[in-house]
């Protein structure tokens, strides 16, 4: 057999299982398929799945099929208030017992303390093929964000939401349209002061680097924050988060997901996501600062536009 049809097959395993996480498609659960059932579906015999599946992704199909349903239950774990017990059921454990083993021989930990203390949901794995929340499979191979589809998604979506935002701006009257606004965001007060915009600019990045590193952020370092604390901060936390987005974009990991257990419950994101919320909400922060700076006859900074700085070669 081929490479190629090797790796079309192992594709098509892995559609297979796709179509059984999602419970949308009214399919049985991924933990209710036989390998003779799948075997099937793929018009192959046992004996030839497992070899196709053992030599593309460097594991039995029963091995894998375990795994990313244990990655699974690891997202359900931190994504829902769901008994250990029917998360167990839900992977294909018949006991509490059985599933508590097999869960800590993966996580190093118990369901239990893992739930109190996510982390990567992740098990390491020679084919990189993993559970991508809430309901698929990641394939390396396919699907890969780049950054410049990254950066095409974040224009797709300012021109959808302007689209969006002017249709329901259809249901308001004359003067509910020319009424003043004030401008705030997420948690800043409002009105925000040029203080605590600066704090949280800072703070985002702060934030996530925690994040990422599975630490506690600590937010009172906000709390009427001095300039000299906010420029010793910036040359900490910008580095670090800058580093973050060089490594994932280098690698081409930005439909790779991450475990931010500062959420209450925890959640799961990717890390193209990440970087385009932080940019969304940083520039409505930078462009109420600037504007801040202006009013106090500061102004060489003008808008704070990214335009020309964006072309510019890099320093």
């Amino acid at each position: 057999m081929t490479t190629e049809v090797a790796t079309d097959t192992f594709t098509a395993f892995v559609d297979v299982l796709i179509a059984a996480l999602d419970p949308s498609t009214g399919s049985a659960q991924a933990s209710g398929l036989s390998a003779e059932e799948i075997a099937g579906r793929l018009h192959l015999s046992r004996f030839h799945l497992d070899r196709i599946v053992s030599q593309t992704a460097g594991e039995p199909p029963r091995r894998f099929r375990r795994r990313i349903l244990l990655e699974r239950a690891a997202y359900r774990l931190l994504s829902s208030d769901r008994s250990i017990l029917d998360i167990a059921v839900e992977a294909g454990y018949g006991s509490h017992e059985a599933f508590t083993r097999a869960f800590a021989s993966a996580y190093g930990e118990p369901p239990a303390a893992w739930r109190s203390r996510p982390r990567e949901i992740r098990i390491e794995a020679p084919s990189g093929v993993h559970f991508h929340p809430p309901g698929s499979i990641r394939l390396p191979s396919r699907d890969e964000v780049t950054a410049m589809e990254l950066l095409t998604r974040m224009v797709e979506h300012h021109v959808w939401l302007t689209g969006e935002i002017l249709a329901r701006a259809t249901r308001l009257t004359d003067d509910q349209l020319d009424e003043p606004i004030q401008l705030s965001v997420e948690d800043d007060p409002d009105p925000a002061s040029l203080r605590r915009l600066l704090s949280r600019l800072i703070g985002q990045m702060g934030m996530w680097n925690a994040a990422l590193a599975n630490r506690e952020y600590d937010w009172s370092v906000e709390e009427h924050e001095s300039l000299t604390s906010m420029r010793r901060r910036l040359a900490e936390e910008g580095p670090t988060y800058l580093r973050h987005v060089h490594e994932v974009v280098d690698e081409g990991r930005l439909d790779d997901t991450f475990v931010d257990a500062l959420c209450d419950p925890a959640e799961v994101f990717t890390y193209g996501g990440m970087i385009a919320h932080v940019l969304t909400f940083a520039a409505h922060r930078r462009t109420l600062a600037v504007l801040a700076l202006d009013r106090h006859g500061i102004t060489e900074l003008g808008w704070g536009d990214p335009m020309r700085w964006v072309a510019e070669p890099a320093g």
